[in-house]
């Protein structure tokens, strides 16, 4: 029991820093802040509003967070589960009831990727909700892992160099949607939501497609760590060090007036 506690609040420590240093570096969590803590029900957001409450007891200044779920009324979604859980953490929260799923499987044919357009309608609610709220930011659980993974599908399949990046401004520049979970990786997630004996709700939409494209990279980046544990980790440093001299985009580095120096 002993070393259960000591391998807990080892990981627990480590999870926090990282959460901590992202926050430092990309300016995620600061004094004033009202943070929507978006909250699925999976392992990721569940261990991100465990490491927010943590920092939110320890940092040098105040902020408010409030848990907010979507119940997107998929067939078996156990309605007790959330609120029962967010009570008993004691912190604000709000479900909002939106039957997105039945707008999905009526609009995607059988067999087509659903995530496009549910996550289309999920962010469009949030957001509405955010405003509601008087939010100032809006933390969504990707991870690491979802970071990388990202990264490689839009080269593979969208030819770009781009991924979900860890502070964002949305489009109309109304909210700011951060990644708190930027540093970690999924398995120090999975360790520690099992420690921490989340209930978890599985998702019966985007969750259970199989064949998806992500799915695929997943598993690529899986085989790569087993090869070489540390691969996933300069990956995403890799993210954070560019060199645009040394890439390929005339809009980023000015080619075209490059001379040798006399």
């Amino acid at each position: 029991m002993l070393k259960d506690n000591f391998n807990f609040n080892k990981l627990e420590q480590k999870l926090r820093r990282q959460m901590t240093k992202a926050s430092v570096d990309f300016g995620l969590v600061e004094a004033d802040d009202r943070i929507m803590v978006c909250l699925s029900g999976g392992k990721d957001s569940y261990a991100m509003l465990s490491l927010l409450q943590l920092i939110q007891k320890k940092a040098p200044f105040k902020f408010e967070l409030v848990a907010v779920n979507l119940d997107q009324k998929q067939p078996g979604f156990p309605e007790h589960v959330l609120p029962t859980y967010l009570q008993e953490q004691c912190v604000e929260y709000k479900i909002i009831e939106e039957d997105t799923y039945s707008i999905v499987k009526d609009v995607i044919p059988e067999g087509k990727t659903t995530c496009g357009l549910c996550s289309r309608l999920r962010r469009g609610i949030l957001y509405r909700v955010a405003d509601e709220l008087g939010c100032t930011k809006i933390a969504l659980g990707h991870h690491q892992d979802d970071m990388v993974e990202t990264l490689f599908l839009n080269m593979f399949f969208g030819a770009k160099l781009k991924t979900m990046p860890p502070k964002l401004r949305s489009d109309d520049g109304k909210h700011v949607v951060i990644r708190p979970l930027a540093y970690i990786r999924e398995k120090d997630l999975i360790e520690y939501a099992e420690l921490k004996s989340y209930p978890i709700i599985p998702c019966n939409l985007c969750g259970s497609q199989k064949n998806l494209q992500r799915q695929a990279i997943k598993h690529m980046l899986m085989q790569w760590d087993q090869i070489q544990p540390d691969r996933i980790n300069n990956i995403a440093r890799a993210m954070g060090s560019i060199t645009p001299s040394h890439m390929c985009d005339p809009e980023l580095y000015d080619f075209q007036s490059l001379q040798s120096t006399p």
